[in-house]
């Protein structure tokens, strides 16, 4: 876009790119202490707080995403909106 404009886009455009990718980033490193977890819990009726913590971590990073992703969406569309043809 920034080509088709022959001008650089907004800094709250590729700030909001670097959020979501952090965001991202986040959600995967979440996702891992998941999978870390789950393998590391004893079969036999062990106490879930520790696994509660786990996902709820893992919910609130997706929460995250999901924000900064509908920021990065808005963001790009009126980026768009300022490269088509007048």
């Amino acid at each position: 876009m920034e080509r088709l404009r022959s001008s650089l886009l907004h800094a709250n455009i590729s700030t909001a790119l670097d959020k979501q990718l952090e965001s991202i980033q986040a959600l995967q490193a979440r996702r891992k202490d998941e999978i870390v977890s789950t393998a590391n819990r004893p079969r036999h009726g062990a106490p879930r707080c520790q696994d509660e913590r786990v996902v709820l971590a893992l919910a609130a990073a997706l929460r995250e995403l999901c924000l900064a992703t509908r920021k990065v969406r808005t963001e790009l569309w009126c980026a768009f909106q300022m490269t088509l043809p007048k």
